[in-house]
């Protein structure tokens, strides 16, 4: 597994984290833990998207990937 790909994993697992983190946040109604979910769930997606570019930019002759509207 190349280093791009272990960094989105990472990031997709620090997105979902991020998600739960949020909603355990909001069903006790702990603001704080909400909005650490928030922060966890940027981050990740931020690290993914890191990811994709320099995977994107080492390997030109590949198609782009197509973007999910996730959110």
């Amino acid at each position: 597994m190349d280093k791009d790909l272990k960094q989105e994993a990472s990031g997709k697992g620090q997105n979902i984290k991020g998600r739960v983190k949020e909603a355990f946040g909001a069903v006790t109604g702990n603001k704080q833990t909400e909005a650490e979910g928030v922060a966890d769930r940027m981050a990740g997606a931020a690290r993914e998207k890191v990811a994709e570019v320099k995977r994107d930019l080492s390997n030109p002759d590949r198609p782009p990937r197509e973007e999910a509207d996730d959110e």
